[in-house]
């Protein structure tokens, strides 16, 4: 199944404007609260009307503002499934299931195939609320696919559950989406679970489409600092490069200088502005007596802050001379065989692959 959308709205003094397209794959759509993912969704499943458009799902055009064409939303062939689940509380678990079913379509059999599938057997003829968060959940997700939907629009689905549910149901919804091949675009302001769910990741801000991409293309190589900020690069630092050769681009940030082999489309010029970018997790700790020529930009370093989360140790280390700050993501097993905790001096590696170079203002949304 394949959604395409290319939309252009005003709601009050909001503007939004996006363009792209899912096939048979988990795109998600990150940003922060009021970036305008939810407005994706509710214009994919008819809810609202903006000014000019053209949705087509499954090769099936079902919107076009120069055409006069908007199907309603029951003729579009989605399943939408919202944060708050608006699940009917006065029904059935069966009956909130066959609610969406449409005429013609032995209703038992498809209820009792969905409710399997979901692992909700036996639970038919409970009411929503004796159900807990997960299962309430899954009944959600099984009266979407009661239309026999192949694409699935969820709008923060797991916000609203702890940790441990959460896991459980990002994992079924992985099963489901191998099990049915199912098209789903997933609304999320959870960067974990972007990292988890996306095949490709639309990156949201103030109503723009900042990037559209795969997963690891995103992560690794925004377009400009917004979209770095947005996804949780720890290290942008403000650049000017001084040398262009190959392929490769020799920056210069602070008076420390960087060969970096990630380029953006534009950086080409000695002299020109850019942002450097390279995640956290990316920066290598090396102890200094190790030899020094084997590796790439190498920076002498001091560890001045430290954070621990659970299994991951985040380093804040400041460049020596200079003092250019730089932090680094260690889970626990390499911080307790490097010993990080019994010693403060290192040798910062900073891969030039992992050093993404994008020009100052960055690209136009879209």
């Amino acid at each position: 199944m394949t959604l395409a959308l290319d939309v252009a709205a005003r709601l009050g003094g909001f503007r939004y404007e996006a363009v792209f397209e899912a096939a048979d794959e988990i795109v998600v759509l990150f940003g922060h609260s009021g970036a305008g993912k939810s407005l994706t969704l509710q214009f994919a499943a008819g809810l609202l009307r903006p000014e000019r458009v053209r949705i087509v799902v499954g090769g099936r055009t079902v919107f076009d503002s120069r055409a006069g064409l908007n199907l309603p939303p029951q003729q579009r062939g989605v399943g939408y499934v919202v944060q708050e689940l608006s699940l009917f509380e006065h029904m059935s678990v069966a009956e909130n299931v066959a609610f969406g079913i449409p005429g013609g379509v032995d209703r038992r059999r498809r209820v009792t195939a969905l409710l399997a599938l979901l692992g909700l057997d036996g639970m038919g003829d409970r009411r929503p609320a004796t159900l807990s968060g997960g299962q309430r959940q899954r009944v959600a997700l099984a009266r979407a696919l009661a239309r026999d939907a192949r694409l699935l629009l969820l709008d923060e689905p797991f916000s609203a559950l702890d940790e441990s549910l959460r896991t459980s149901l990002r994992r079924e919804l992985l099963r489901l989406r191998r099990e049915l091949g199912l098209t789903i675009v997933f609304v999320t302001h959870d960067l974990r679970e972007a990292h988890l769910l996306a095949d490709r990741l639309a990156v949201f801000d103030a109503g723009r489409l900042l990037q559209f991409g795969a997963r690891e293309e995103v992560f690794r190589r925004p377009l400009s600092r917004r979209v770095a900020e947005l996804t949780g690069v720890a290290n942008i630092l403000s650049a000017r490069v001084a040398e262009v050769a190959e392929g490769r681009a020799l920056v210069e940030v602070d008076g420390v200088r960087l060969w970096c082999a990630s380029l953006q489309a534009g950086v080409m010029q000695p002299g020109q502005a850019v942002d450097v970018a390279i995640r956290a997790e990316r920066v290598n700790l090396r102890r200094l007596h190790e030899p020094a020529e084997a590796w790439p930009n190498q920076l002498a370093a001091e560890v001045v802050e430290e954070f621990a989360y659970g299994s991951v140790h985040q380093l804040r280390l400041a460049v020596q001379p200079g003092g250019l700050l730089l932090d680094s993501e260690l889970a626990a097993r390499p911080y307790e065989v490097l010993g990080v905790a019994r010693r403060k001096d290192w040798l910062l590696e900073l891969p030039p692959e992992d050093l993404h170079v994008m020009p100052r203002n960055g690209p136009p949304a879209g």
